[in-house]
């Protein structure tokens, strides 16, 4: 197995995309914590990746908290003797609106917030991982620059704020042995809201591909794994562009 006897920490790992980097890593033979705001969600993921014979445990982790994040990777560390992934799929406040409508406080709140959490989640990882010379830290979402499309409001300047963040990880952390890897999508339809109004959304992005599919969050989980694991470990200090060819970044 790809991950065998790896400890893997997702914060969001209750949401769908979350879920199935669990299911991933799991049965790949990794031991998954799941970090997150709703035990009911987490314990669902868990629920699963058990019975598909996985090892999974939650926990209440408030990942703006970096005192929240560091008791429990602290923990976790104690119990498991290393973090060898992490990855934050927390997701970003979506302010889908024309930049000029968009009030600058609620502008600055969703921006500063998805930082905050990413910045405090991978100073955590980071810490342990450097003691280790070793571990992989996944970012989600990706720097589409040859894409830019009207509406999106704070969504794809948020996206290219947290590669900006992972490429100065990549080159502060590379040195021990740390690798630092943005999975870009160009949208992931199966972790849309369900609802008529998120059609057009699915299939904007399905239309913008040459192969006219798109990425599923099961396509995430898998190239998460493979990312993760040691047949990835010449992959580092990019993106890996999963978006069937929707995206060019």
């Amino acid at each position: 197995m790809l991950l065998e006897n790896k400890t893997a920490v997702i914060y969001g790992g209750g949401g769908t995309i979350g879920g199935a980097m669990a299911d991933a890593f799991a049965a790949e033979g990794a031991r998954v914590f799941l970090a997150g705001r709703t035990p009911a969600k987490l314990e669902v993921v868990a629920g699963r990746v058990r019975a598909a014979g996985g090892q999974a445990e939650t926990a209440v982790v408030d990942a703006v908290d970096a005192a929240s994040v560091n008791d429990h990777l602290d923990a976790v560390v104690e119990k498991t003797g290393s973090v060898d992934i992490s990855v934050n799929v927390i997701t970003l406040e979506a302010l889908f609106q024309p930049l000029a409508d968009i009030p600058t406080a609620d502008f600055v709140a969703a921006i500063g917030k998805g930082l905050t959490t990413q910045l405090i989640t991978t100073k955590a990882a980071a810490r342990h991982m450097v003691k280790q010379e070793s571990g992989v830290l996944l970012f989600f979402g990706g720097s589409d620059h040859a894409n830019v499309h009207p509406g999106m409001g704070n969504v794809q300047i948020g996206m290219d704020a947290i590669d900006s963040l992972r490429k100065q990880w990549g080159v502060e952390l590379a040195p021990h042995g740390i690798r630092t890897v943005t999975l870009l999508t160009g949208g992931v339809i199966d972790s849309f809201p369900d609802g008529p109004e998120m059609d057009g959304a699915r299939q904007s992005i399905i239309d913008a591909s040459p192969m006219k599919r798109a990425a599923t969050s099961a396509d995430v989980g898998a190239v998460a794994a493979f990312v993760a694991s040691d047949k990835g470990r010449t992959i580092t200090s990019t993106q890996v562009n999963i978006s069937c060819g929707a995206c060019y970044g």
